[in-house]
Parts: C-alpha cells; structure tokens; sequence
C-alpha cells in the first residue's frame, strides 16, 4: 500500500507547538514583519531547521482554502433572518454561493448546508466564519467540505 499524502484539517489546540511556531514565521515573512528566516524563526523561538522541515506541509486553514469551495453545515434557530443573515456575510465577503440546502426545522432548530466559492473573498475563510458563528440563531457551525 502507498501513501499518497492526503490532507486532514485539524483544530490548532491539538497541534504540536512546532506546527504552529512554523506557521507564524511564514506568516512573519508574508507580511514582512521579518525580512529573513533567521529573524523570524528567532522570532517565534524556533531552530531554522525545524523551519525548512515543515514549512512546506503546514498551512492555516484559510490559506489552503482560498480559491476553492467550501461546504459548511449549520444548526440554526428558526426565527426570522438568521438564514438572510448569514448570506449576506458571505455575500458582504465576495463569496459566491453555490448550494443551499435547508431542512425543515424541528422543535425550533433547522439543519442548514452552504456552500460557496471562496476565491474572490475580501477576507479569509476563518474570519468570515468567526463572524457567522457569532450571529444570533447560529447554534452550531462546522466546516464539512472543502475543495
């Protein structure tokens, strides 16, 4: 059997401290906080080799997701607006979507699918979602495909 490197998306809080000191340097030199990699893995207090190791298999989420699609599944309270709402964030970001698919609502509380386009977006996907996730009416977010 070969292994063909898939990919998994994991929540930081359980990521070995490394992944996410690597993810800040390349961060630090994006922006150009850091102007080499020295400085920025001095930076992050991590060693250069650890940086060249992992820098090209760590990514954050919203980088790895741009100019793709991505499929997020809701619980929504059913009062009025809370679906309008949460589209018109995606659409205030340039998401374009795709798919909306809406269950009928049981003892107040409606299962709801997204999914939209994330390549012309204004914002990353990360923010975009923090702020549909504080909404009101929004129970429940997660994020169940992206490609």
């Amino acid at each position: 059997m070969t292994n063909k490197g898939g990919f998994y998306i994991v929540k930081d809080e359980i990521l070995p401290d490394i992944f996410k000191k690597t993810v800040k340097a390349k961060e630090l030199l994006k922006s150009g906080k850091a102007k080499t990699v020295n400085e920025a893995t001095e930076a992050v207090g991590m060693s250069r080799s650890a940086y060249y190791k992992y820098k090209d298999y760590v990514f954050p989420f919203y980088e790895a997701s741009m100019g793709k699609i991505v499929t997020i599944s809701f619980i929504l309270e059913h009062i009025p607006g809370v679906l309008s709402g949460i589209l018109e964030e995606i659409a205030k970001a340039h998401g374009n979507i795709l798919t909306i698919n809406q269950n009928i609502p049981v003892q107040n509380m409606a299962n709801v699918t997204i999914s939209f386009e994330t390549g012309n977006l204004n914002k990353n996907v990360e923010e975009l979602l923090a702020i549909i996730s504080e909404k009101e009416g929004v129970h429940k977010l997660d994020v169940i495909a992206q490609g």
